[in-house]
């Protein structure tokens, strides 16, 4: 198939080369609005496109961000996050080219390399989970890190609060009247894991409640890892006992839900549960829904690509944007079981003293 080429165009128009090329890369110059139209007209006819790379050459501009990830694409979480960011990029024109390495080291060389000769405008680098990272050779100034940051700064970052949303599920039991509150916790010990607990403590510490060590288990994060735990919560004395647990993930929640049911406790009526990350297909599914803290991933990646791309002017190199992680209320927390039981206890002593 034979390239369209400008001087088609120019043909098709009656004017000049230089006039089409002035025209269709938006030149300030004295051509009438009507000889740019009929340019136009005759470009979209002879079915004419401008090309990318030439004018990236003249422009120093491509129009174009490479997104490089270690293994978001296959995360749950992925599609949030990448929504973000291809929005950002769509309302200011450009295209993101997404390269997901698998961890792979050798991968992500040659991806940064192969962005780089591209002359992307930007750079944006993801992890799939938060945590502290040392940022690969190559990367170009001003590239954003995206659910990650630098071990000793130099680059832009934003990460979800952790701590603060360990803090919020915590504030949220309190608020419900529970004083005996456990945080099952993941024995893998990410970042999250110890920022979330900081919140915990914190929350605690607020309340006047003292932290309890027996009411600080881990688990394996999946459903059965969160069984395994909550059974160990539910083992102890009744008077040691939790009446609401802050769960990891909520993936672990569905292990509480699933040791809560076959111990015949009802959630939440017996026992409150509050999770973390509201997963798709996940926390909204469960009976009762599972009340949850969100993990801000559209929002992420949307400021990581307005910051690499200039329209958000924040972003300090040397300290992490935290990202709030909201509270999504559901059906799984209610008052501790002893509230429930007093309002039920007079109702039956009034019924024994009607005649």
């Amino acid at each position: 198939m034979t390239r369209v080429r400008i001087s088609d165009v120019a043909a098709a128009a009656g004017v000049s080369v230089t006039t089409v090329s002035l025209v269709m890369n938006d030149v300030e110059s004295r051509i009438p609005e009507q000889t740019r139209q009929r340019v136009r007209d005759a470009a979209r006819e002879v079915g004419y496109t401008p090309s990318s790379v030439a004018r990236g050459l003249r422009t120093q501009k491509t129009r174009t961000v490479g997104l490089i990830s270690d293994r978001i694409a296959t995360t749950p979480f992925a599609g949030r996050m990448l929504a973000g960011a291809q929005d950002a990029a769509r309302e200011s024109g450009h295209l993101v080219f997404l390269v997901d390495t698998d961890g792979d080291a050798g991968i992500e060389r040659d991806a940064i390399s192969a962005l780089t000769a591209q002359q992307v405008d930007a750079m944006i680098y993801a992890s799939m989970w938060h945590r502290v990272i040392d940022p690969p050779a190559g990367l170009p100034a001003g590239t954003v890190l995206l659910d990650c940051r630098p071990a000793t700064g130099g680059f832009r970052s934003v990460v979800p609060d952790d701590r603060a949303g360990g803090a919020a599920a915590v504030r949220e039991l309190v608020a419900a009247g529970h004083r005996r509150i456990a945080y099952l916790d993941t024995d893998d010990a990410p970042i999250a894991s110890s920022l979330r607990h900081e919140g915990y403590l914190e929350a605690l510490a607020e309340a006047g409640i003292s932290a309890e060590p027996a009411l600080h288990v881990t688990g394996d994060t999946s459903a059965q890892g969160g069984r395994a735990a909550a059974e160990k919560l539910l083992d102890l004395p009744e008077d040691q006992r939790p009446t609401a647990i802050f769960c990891f993930n909520d993936r672990m929640a569905i292990g509480v839900y699933t040791a809560a049911s076959h111990r015949g406790l009802e959630i939440p009526r017996d026992l409150s549960v509050i999770g973390y990350d509201d997963q798709q297909l996940v926390a909204a599914e469960q009976d009762p829904p599972l009340t949850t803290i969100a993990l801000p991933h559209y929002a992420m990646g949307r400021w990581a690509m307005e910051v690499a791309l200039g329209v958000r002017a924040e972003g300090d190199e040397d300290a992490a944007h935290l990202m709030e992680c909201p509270v999504v209320r559901r059906d799984s927390v209610g008052p501790p079981p002893a509230q429930v039981a007093k309002p039920n206890r007079r109702r039956a002593l009034h019924t024994e003293r009607l005649p």
